[in-house]
């Protein structure tokens, strides 16, 4: 009865986790990068630009809590939960910097975030219970791509904007830390075909995103 009552307690959780995320009602304890910098007064074209790269980023972030939440929900030892729990809180940072970045540029929140999230975290969920292992291997290979994808927004993104780069250069050495983290804890290494359908997911969610 104690476990179900704890796997009950668990699922409200992740259920207060997620209307908190999807709501942007996270709070951020680290202060945002890039605050002491001066606005760069960009040109329309390049202002929806990075509007549209940071909301991308944002969906991101959506993203990494669903997947970190279905992962801890169904973890099988509690160190690989807390694991999880350290990462969903330092990515539950990003969605904050990220969303006051957007909105700070002019622009909106993407409107599939909701799909995102729920589709992000039956693969987090299920990527839980083939173990923990698996489970270290999903988050490092998750934070590799994401790592690329921001360095993509690195280049993409104008010199001139030293806010948004600040912003984007703190959220990848805070995925390189959780790549090696969950290395360090035995992560398994996934299957090509695997890490190939991951990446043509998140390609389906920038493209998508950046629009919508």
């Amino acid at each position: 009865m104690r476990d179900v009552l704890t796997g009950l307690d668990r699922a409200i959780v992740e259920f207060d986790r997620a209307l908190r995320t999807l709501t942007g009602a996270v709070p951020s304890p680290r202060e945002m990068p890039g605050q002491d910098l001066e606005e760069a007064d960009l040109p329309e074209s390049q202002r929806r630009h990075v509007a549209a790269l940071m909301r991308v980023n944002h969906t991101g972030e959506i993203c990494a809590q669903a997947l970190y939440s279905g992962q801890g929900l169904t973890a099988r030892s509690e160190d690989t939960r807390q694991v999880l729990e350290r990462a969903g809180n330092e990515e539950a940072e990003h969605l904050a910097w990220t969303a006051s970045r957007v909105e700070s540029l002019g622009g909106r929140l993407s409107a599939l975030n909701p799909a995102f999230y729920a589709g992000a975290f039956v693969i987090g969920a299920a990527s839980g219970l083939l173990g923990d292992r698996w489970s270290m291997g999903f988050l490092a290979e998750t934070e590799k791509q994401v790592e690329a994808h921001l360095d993509g927004h690195l280049e993409s993104l104008p010199s001139a904007d030293q806010r948004s780069r600040a912003v984007v250069e703190r959220m990848k050495g805070d995925e390189v830390r959780h790549a090696a983290s969950a290395t360090a804890r035995g992560a398994t290494e996934l299957p090509a075909p695997v890490k190939c359908v991951m990446k043509l997911a998140a390609r389906v969610m920038t493209f998508t995103t950046y629009r919508i």
